[in-house]
């Protein structure tokens, strides 16, 4: 018997948190926690799928009325995709899901089971040969263009492609950082989040904040714009914007700093942990997406040797990030579970998604 095994990394942003929805660059690195499906065939008309992590199961006819899918249904959403471009599944499969990406923790979970999902669908039921770049963009339609939803880019580029990676989300260009040496430690709140709700209100505001610089300065780009020039052009925003605009330049100038260290010969841990730390602040002061326990964290693994630590996702929960030592990333582990982390671990990075055979 025939076992299909699709297998997708979590994701880390490490530059560049809120920048991607507003066409900015980010660096983020795929890790080795994994989403990972396994499917038989069942010889009937349609997927049972087992999701023992969230406790579920659910049934996927073959045949359905594709344009009646709920928001978030990430795997009918899928089909429906992957149906316009003629990749129609004929026979049903026993599926399991099983995941050591945390669930809704900033880890980009979501997009490792899409992006496991449409590469099992297309291994199966098509002849196509697929690039990491069209698995990351039919994945991208999947979770945000059909649910108009207001997330960016960097989660399926860089579980599809994997190791880390600079991608510029406008022109969908990328930069591959492979077998970086980079000590990373996740710290797990356990605090739930809301990350539609968050990504849209971020969204919103710093767009408004922009459009109110364009309308002024004719040939405004932000892309472009300068950390020099920041004090100049916040006299065009409303106050109540003033954060979302600053961020936004601020953020941009810290990832382009951080992309000139990792083009250096030799990786400076150091250098990127004081950046880090920079876009914390950033996250922290001005987008306020950090509640009190994700503070403690942070606090917590910098007291005892992280050389730089951040939020990781959209924000008001989730996880951290910290950039350690070889020798000291138990210690720093230790100490976020005792500021009231769920879980701590060490990741390392890893390779995109990817499909295996096994054959019993």
């Amino acid at each position: 018997m025939k076992k299909i095994i699709s297998i997708a990394p979590g994701r880390i942003c490490l530059f560049g948190d809120h920048q991607d929805y507003i066409q900015l660059p980010v660096i983020a690195c795929a890790i080795d926690r994994l989403m990972q499906i396994d499917a038989i065939e069942n010889g009937k008309n349609h997927f049972e799928v087992d999701m023992p992590d969230l406790d579920q199961k659910k049934i996927i006819p073959l045949e359905q009325n594709i344009y009646q899918i709920q928001r978030g249904d990430f795997l009918n959403i899928a089909l429906k995709v992957l149906n316009k471009k003629k990749i129609i599944p004929d026979r049903g499969f026993n599926i399991l899901i099983t995941s050591q990406v945390p669930i809704n923790a900033g880890l980009s979970s979501s997009s490792a089971l899409t992006i496991a999902w449409i590469h099992f669908l297309i291994t199966v039921f098509s002849n196509q040969k697929i690039s990491p770049k069209e698995l990351a963009l039919l994945a991208y339609e999947t979770e945000v263009i059909q649910q108009g939803s207001s997330g960016g880019k960097m989660d399926q580029f860089t579980i599809a492609m994997g190791d880390t990676i600079f991608l510029d989300t406008q022109a969908d260009r990328v930069k591959h950082f492979n077998n970086l040496d980079l000590n990373l430690v996740v710290g797990v709140s356990g605090v739930s989040k809301d990350t539609f709700g968050t990504l849209s209100h971020l969204k919103s505001n710093a767009w408004k904040s922009i459009n109110q610089v364009e309308a002024q300065i004719p040939g405004f780009s932000i892309t472009s714009s300068k950390l020099k020039d920041l004090k100049k052009n916040l006299k065009y925003v409303e106050n109540e914007l003033k954060p979302f605009f600053y961020a936004t330049v601020c953020n941009h100038d810290i990832t382009q700093r951080a992309l000139k260290v990792l083009e250096e010969e030799e990786l400076n841990q150091s250098k990127l942990g004081q950046l880090m730390n920079e876009h914390h602040h950033i996250l922290k002061s001005y987008l306020k997406i950090t509640p009190p326990l994700i503070d403690q964290m942070i606090d917590a693994a910098n007291k005892n040797g992280a050389l730089g630590s951040k939020i990781v996702g959209s924000g008001g929960g989730g996880c951290i990030v910290s950039i350690t030592k070889t020798d000291n990333q138990l210690k720093i582990i230790q100490a976020i579970k005792a500021s009231g982390a769920k879980d701590a671990f060490a990741v390392n990075i890893s390779e995109g998604a990817n499909i295996k055979i096994n054959y019993k």
